[in-house]
Order: structure tokens, then C-alpha cells, then sequence
């Protein structure tokens, strides 16, 4: 199984037509306020931080490159070749490694628990805009890669961030310039009700060992200069049993 080709086809399309800028995407934002912050949050779960570590959905790598240095081996994988061909060019120095993968495809994520072992995963906002059919398979990627020893961090929308981004998209001059083009490409954003996250993940095998709440911070201002911040929630979850 592999994510629909509708979905798969909708982010290539994105990330081909983004710029190469830091920052031009609505949630490139800087990472002292996004993976620094998760990481505290994150790092008493680790244990001794010696297991590599996969930025499950890495998109243009900004993250990625951050976490680098800070585990032993950084992975930054996502669906799209053009995101990876993004997250490449900005990392000349190789920092951290980055591929193609589609999680969800079958054997995919079990291929690379072979190579690496058990992983810590870092997910920022994916499961939320996922299609349907493809949320359980996700999750069920998370607990292979994550293994028996591994924790997984995942920051996701929750429910209230919906109309904050749609009164945003039908606002009288349209949606901001950074946002329109997720709505362009027909990806939506806040897409799934705040138990599913849970429930995706328990069916999965994996157990919630920390949660909370903290803005998705993005790079999009609102019409008086502040920063456009949309409800999330942050998750730290391990096998269970």
C-alpha cells in the first residue's frame, strides 16, 4: 500500500513550484521556534540519544538540519523527490542524510528499521493532512521505525486550527501569499479531529508517554504584522506494553 497517488502528486506538485528560500514556505519557520522547542520537550524520552533519529515528512529539511549534530545519525525522508531535492541543495555540507521514501508503502518503513535499528522519530505537522485511508498506515510506520526502544515526537493540528485557516483562506483579499499555494494544490490543512491522533496510534501499538500544547509557529504574517500561530498539540509516544 502506498499513499493515494492524488495526495503523493498534490505535494510533488508543491514542492516543485516552491522557492528555494529559506522561510518562503508557510511552516519553514526558523527552528529556535519549532524543532529547539520540540526537542526539550522530547529529549527527557531519549534516554542516553544514541539511536538515529528520522524526520518523518522532512519536507525542504530546515528541521532536519537542525536535529543534525544533535543525534548520531539524522535521516530526513518525505514523499516528495522535489522536497528532497530542496532539503539537498540547502545542506551542501551534508549534515544530515536525505531520501525518498513513502512511508506508508508496503515494507518501506520496515526496510529501514533493518538498516538503522530502532529509531527516534520527529513528525511536525503530516498526520493532519494526510488523506483518510492513509492516517492508520502511518502510524503503523511510526511503530516499526520506532521499534521496542524508540519514541517517536509528533506535533500535529488540532481541530481549532481549521477555521483559523480557513477565515485566513476566505479572507476579502484572498488567502495570505504563503498559504495559498497549500490550498492551490488541493492539500488541506487541519484535517483530521483531534481523538483520531490518539486512536491512530494506539491501534498502532504505540502508547502516549507525554502530551501537550504548543503553536505551530508559522512564517505568514496576519494583516498587523504578528505571526500567524496555529493550535497544535505535541505528542511523545513509545510501544506500549
Amino acid at each position: 500500500m502506498s499513499v493515494t497517488s492524488r495526495y503523493r502528486e498534490a505535494w510533488e506538485a508543491f514542492w516543485s513550484a516552491a522557492p528555494a528560500e529559506s522561510g518562503a514556505v508557510i511552516w519553514d519557520a526558523e527552528p529556535a521556534l519549532a524543532a529547539a522547542r520540540h526537542l526539550a520537550l522530547f529529549a527527557p524520552h531519549l534516554g542516553s540519544g544514541e539511536r538515529p533519529l528520522v524526520d518523518l515528512g522532512c519536507g525542504n529539511g530546515t528541521q532536519t538540519r537542525y536535529l543534525a549534530g544533535r543525534f548520531r545519525r539524522v535521516i530526513g525522508v518525505d514523499l516528495s523527490a522535489a522536497a528532497i531535492e530542496h532539503a539537498r541543495r540547502a545542506d551542501p555540507a551534508g549534515r544530515a542524510e536525505f531520501r525518498r521514501l513513502d512511508a506508508v508503502e508496503a515494507d518501506a518503513a520496515g526496510l529501514l528499521h533493518t538498516e538503522l535499528g530502532d529509531a527516534d522519530v520527529y513528525m511536525r505537522g503530516v498526520l493532519h493532512q494526510c488523506d483518510p485511508a492513509d492516517r492508520q498506515p502511518l502510524a503503523d510506520a511510526i511503530a516499526t521505525l520506532t521499534g521496542e526502544r524508540g519514541r517517536a515526537f509528533l506535533v500535529e493540528l488540532s481541530e481549532a486550527a481549521g477555521p483559523v485557516l480557513r477565515g485566513l483562506a476566505g479572507s476579502a483579499g484572498g488567502p495570505p501569499p504563503k498559504l495559498a499555494p497549500v490550498f492551490a494544490h488541493g492539500l488541506t490543512p487541519a484535517d483530521v479531529v483531534d481523538d483520531a491522533v490518539p486512536r491512530h496510534l494506539a491501534a498502532a501499538g504505540l502508547a502516549v508517554l507525554a502530551e501537550g500544547e504548543l503553536p505551530l509557529v508559522t512564517t505568514e504574517s496576519a494583516a498587523d504584522g504578528s505571526r500567524i500561530e496555529l493550535p497544535a498539540r505535541w505528542l511523545v509516544v513509545g510501544r506500549s506494553g
